[in-house]
C-alpha cells in the first residue's frame, strides 16, 4: 500500500476484514453487530445468514435468543430499511437517522395535510401500544392506512417470535421506549455514531459513501465528522477518504475465503461500490426488478463469483465464471455446510 494510498483491493480488504469476512469472529451476536454496522434484514433469514458466515459456531438459537431477551433490536432504521442493531446501539441509530427520514417524508407528501393527519394518529397509535406489542393488522385499522410510515413518528420495533427464522414475517410492533428503554441520546450524538458505525464496518470511505448507506444527507454527517478524530486518506484515484483512528488495512496477500452473502447483503449495495466485492458486469443479475428479494451471493477471493438460493433441502448454485478446482472445492464444501445450517 502507498503511504496514504488506498487501491481498490485494499478497500475490499478492510471491508471485508471489518465484516468478519476474512475469519470468522469469537464474539457475542450483539457484539458482533456493532462491529459491522448492523445487518439488513429486509428478508428475516438474512440475517441468520449473515451472522453464520461472520460468527464462529453460530446457531439459529442464539439470534433467536437475543432477539427474545431483548441484546438485540430489529427496527426500520437506515434507508427505511429494516436492520438487526444491538440493544446499546439502537437509540443512537433512531436518532442519527430520524431528521432524514421524517424530511424525506414531509418533501414527498407537500400539500396533501397528510402530517398533521400523522401527527394525530401518533397518540391514538401510542395508546394502543402502552399495554404491549400490537400486530400490524391492528394497528393499520387504528391508523387509517398510515402504519407503513408511522414509524417515522413513533419509534417502534419488531418483536419477536415476528421476524425470527421460525416466523418470518415481521409483524408484530411494539414501542421502543418499552422493549428497548427510554432515549437518553441527542439527535447530535446519533450522527457521530452514524459517521463511526459505517467507518467501523465499511470504512475506509468517502462521506457521500455513509450518506448513501444511512440515507442521511451529507452535510450534517460532514459538520458532525469534523468534531470527531478521523483520519484523513486517499483512495488509488487521489479522491479522499476518511477512517475511524484505529481503522487498520490487511496486507495484500491476506487470505480471503470463500463465503455466502444472504439476500440484500449491505456490502453489495452501492454505498461499498468503491470496494469491487460486487463487479459492477454482475450487478443486474444481483438486483433487478425481477428479483424483488434478491439472491444470495458467493465471494471468492473476496468478489461475487456467483448466486446461491435454498431450495428442496438444497443449495442450489450459479457461478458467473469459471472456478479453478480448489475454489470449487471450497465453494462445495462451504455450501453443505450452509445446507446443515439450513436444516
Amino acid at each position: 500500500m502507498e503511504e496514504g494510498r488506498l487501491s481498490q483491493r485494499d478497500l475490499r480488504l478492510a471491508l471485508l476484514d471489518r465484516q468478519a469476512l476474512l475469519s470468522r469472529a469469537d464474539v457475542s451476536v450483539p457484539e458482533l453487530l456493532e462491529r459491522v454496522g448492523g445487518l439488513q434484514t429486509q428478508y428475516a433469514p438474512s440475517g441468520y445468514v449473515g451472522l453464520w458466515s461472520r460468527l464462529a459456531g453460530f446457531q439459529r438459537a442464539d439470534l433467536t435468543r437475543a432477539l427474545e431477551d431483548r441484546s438485540v433490536i430489529q427496527a426500520t432504521l437506515m434507508r427505511g430499511t429494516i436492520h438487526l442493531v444491538s440493544r446499546r446501539e439502537f437509540w443512537l441509530y433512531a436518532m442519527g437517522v430520524r431528521r432524514a427520514r421524517r424530511e424525506w417524508w414531509a418533501s414527498t407528501n407537500r400539500g396533501s395535510g397528510s402530517l398533521q393527519a400523522m401527527e394525530r394518529h401518533d397518540d391514538a397509535l401510542r395508546a394502543a401500544l402502552q399495554d404491549g406489542p400490537r400486530s400490524v393488522a391492528d394497528l393499520g385499522e387504528l391508523a387509517g392506512g398510515f402504519i407503513g410510515n408511522i414509524g417515522l413518528w413513533l419509534d417502534l420495533v419488531r418483536v419477536p417470535p415476528s421476524g425470527t427464522w421460525e416466523r418470518r414475517r415481521a409483524n408484530l410492533l411494539g414501542l421502543a421506549e418499552d422493549w428497548v428503554g427510554p432515549n437518553d441520546v441527542s439527535e447530535e450524538e446519533g450522527l457521530a455514531h452514524l459517521v463511526r458505525a459505517y467507518l467501523r464496518g465499511f470504512g475506509p470511505a468517502p462521506y457521500r459513501d455513509i450518506s448513501s448507506w444511512a440515507g442521511v444527507p451529507v452535510a450534517p454527517l460532514r459538520e458532525v465528522g469534523a468534531r470527531l478524530d478521523l483520519r484523513h486518506l486517499r483512495d488509488g484515484a487521489g479522491r479522499e477518504v476518511i477512517d475511524i483512528a484505529t481503522g487498520t488495512i490487511p496486507p495484500a496477500d491476506m487470505p480471503t475465503p470463500v463465503r455466502f452473502l444472504p439476500h440484500w447483503d449491505a456490502n453489495l449495495l452501492v454505498h461499498a461500490r468503491r470496494t469491487g466485492v460486487l463487479p459492477e458486469t454482475y450487478r443486474p443479475r444481483i438486483f433487478s426488478t425481477k428479483l424483488p428479494f434478491s439472491v444470495g451471493t458467493v465471494l471468492v477471493e473476496g468478489v461475487v463469483a456467483g448466486a446461491w438460493t435454498y431450495r428442496e433441502g438444497r443449495i442450489m448454485m450459479e457461478t458467473f465464471e469459471q472456478l479453478s478446482d480448489g475454489a470449487t472445492r471450497d465453494v462445495r464444501d462451504e455450501a453443505e455446510r450452509l445446507e446443515a445450517f439450513h436444516a
